[in-house]
């Protein structure tokens, strides 16, 4: 009896003392963040987050409405933003015509190919044949000056399955960026990066999804009857997308598909778990890439039943993450900022039987019939170089060697351009560079990188549609101009819970978590912080 009442006594020492251990962990880790969470999800909006909060859980999206500041209005004020000049705005807290990313591809006018923005020769690539650094990115990164802040102490990892985006929300001086390559859908970097974390060994050479993609569908998340925002003729049937072994864009479709979120959040979770982030001591980082875009793969033109299920689906996975991390480092340690790529591509055609104005426009027939024009004017020779994304390229040393005015014959291809059907306006380099008298050029300014920039940029009429071909393969690009509301949440515990409906300019979201980290905003980020407490 007296032996059974020692060991009951020491049983409920040891209790208080653990109890007492882990209050005080508690206290000393929640006098500063031990662990940033940056999630950059690709096309994500404001209103489908609000119009679907009805179908999401307590502890995702619900949470950061609830529990940190919601910011419903941000505006990335761009044109033509993509997956890589977005992320680069958001990390870097500057423009693309300062950070150097001004679009995923850049058009070489010589070879008439566009080429990652990111492309680097130098860096080999290791799981992967491609060759990619951040080197073009100009600037320092959110990650970047948390990695300086503490001499390297503090770990930060990227991880997206977008190679650019991943290098992106990495930085310069992470200590490794991961994405799955399109070849064989291995987790994959560049050599510019040192560490390979062996949770990303494991999952390479035992869990490979090349493995597991033939047994992956993607099917509705929730019975039919539960979609009810959807039109009613799109609920008869479940959609359903399989990833065969057959099918050479397997691993293209399925980094485009809501699947793949959770393949992110897998990786997430292991690096959370094996490498103890935000429970080392230090203040760690690990940055997210997400998607919410329309899938191109969709079977149906009319793919809002595919959406609606990516964002249901993307709920889910923010979910999991936090409470993975609740459970390891506790979210009251943690600083989380989501915010998406302010953009949104709606691919779906009119038809034509609603009569809306439409048309189509054929950049290959506009270089033939602008180069005849320049022919008639300045005499024989291949006045146009290509066209990329908008951008007319003239041929540069043919204009030198003619000793004709570049300023010139820009604004003749520009006055010849706007008389197209279906242009709307065209601008010449001088025009965007040194006068952005309306909103247009303010925008096309601010993604203006002078060496990569073309001579005349057009801007195509709204509900017209560009049929162009690209690296050898045909593409069609819908053209709307509807502004689209772009949200971000910076959830941490010394931020106060609130919703902000003015409109915040995008640059805004690095400096201002840069101050809550107790860190130095980006070196070219131009606003100052928000006060949020």
């Amino acid at each position: 009896m007296r032996n059974n009442l020692r060991q009951a006594n020491r049983i409920l020492t040891s209790i208080v003392v653990s109890m007492v251990a882990l209050s005080a962990l508690s206290q000393v880790k929640s006098g500063r963040p031990q662990l940033v969470l940056g999630i950059v999800v690709d096309q994500l909006r404001s209103d489908y987050v609000e119009q679907l909060q009805s179908y999401f859980g307590e502890r995702g999206f619900n949470r950061l409405l609830r529990e940190g500041a919601y910011f419903e209005n941000v505006d990335f004020n761009c044109a033509n933003l993509d997956v890589a000049s977005g992320t680069a705005l958001v990390m870097s807290g500057a423009y693309p015509n300062i950070n150097g990313i001004p679009q995923a591809l850049i058009f070489d006018p010589s070879t008439k190919k566009a080429t990652p923005v990111l492309t680097d020769a130098q860096c080999m690539g290791n799981f992967t044949s491609e060759t990619l650094s951040p080197s073009a990115l100009t600037v320092s990164t959110i990650a970047d000056e948390l990695r300086v802040n503490n001499d390297g102490l503090g770990l930060v990892y990227a991880i997206a399955p977008d190679a650019q985006q991943a290098i992106i929300l990495a930085g310069h001086a992470a200590n490794s960026a991961f994405w799955i390559n399109d070849v064989d859908g291995k987790w994959s970097t560049t050599t510019f990066y040192k560490e390979v974390p062996q949770s990303i060994k494991t999952r390479n050479y035992s869990q490979p999804l090349a493995n597991r993609l033939n047994s992956m569908a993607w099917e509705p998340a929730l019975e039919l009857e539960r979609y009810v925002d959807i039109p009613e003729a799109r609920r008869f049937y479940k959609f359903r997308y399989n990833y065969p072994d057959a099918d050479k864009d397997r691993y293209r479709a399925f980094k485009q598909s809501a699947l793949v979120n959770e393949e992110v959040t897998s990786v997430a979770i292991d690096y959370i778990n094996n490498m103890k982030l935000g429970n080392r001591g230090q203040l760690d980082m690990l940055n997210i890439g997400y998607t919410a875009a329309p899938y191109e793969y969709s079977k149906d033109a009319d793919n809002r039943f595919e959406l609606h299920d990516t964002y249901i689906r993307l709920d889910a996975q923010l979910e999991r993450l936090f409470d993975a991390v609740d459970k390891t480092v506790g979210m009251n340690n943690v600083v989380v900022f989501l915010t998406s790529t302010g953009y949104f591509t709606d691919g779906r055609p009119v038809d034509a039987k609603y009569n809306i104005p439409s048309g189509e426009y054929y950049p290959e027939r506009a270089i033939s019939l602008l180069n005849m024009y320049l022919m008639a004017i300045y005499g024989n020779g291949q006045w146009v170089n290509g066209y990329y994304n908008r951008n007319f390229y003239l041929n540069r040393t043919l204009i030198k060697d003619r000793n004709i005015d570049l300023s010139e014959i820009r604004a003749k291809s520009s006055e010849f351009l706007r008389q197209m059907s279906g242009v709307k306006a065209a601008y010449t380099y001088e025009e965007i560079l040194n006068n952005p008298v309306n909103e247009d050029l303010k925008e096309l300014n601010r993604v203006m990188v002078p060496t990569l920039q073309g001579d005349v940029v057009i801007k195509v009429t709204a509900g017209w549609s560009i049929v162009e071909t690209l690296n050898g393969q045909s593409r069609v690009t819908h053209i709307r101009d509807n502004a689209v509301t772009v949200p971000a949440f910076i959830m941490a515990p010394q931020v106060k819970s609130q919703r902000i409906t003015d409109a915040i300019d995008a640059s805004f979201l690095a400096p201002t978590v840069s101050r809550i980290l107790r860190i130095r905003s980006p070196n070219a980020a131009r606003y100052m912080p928000l006060s949020l407490y």
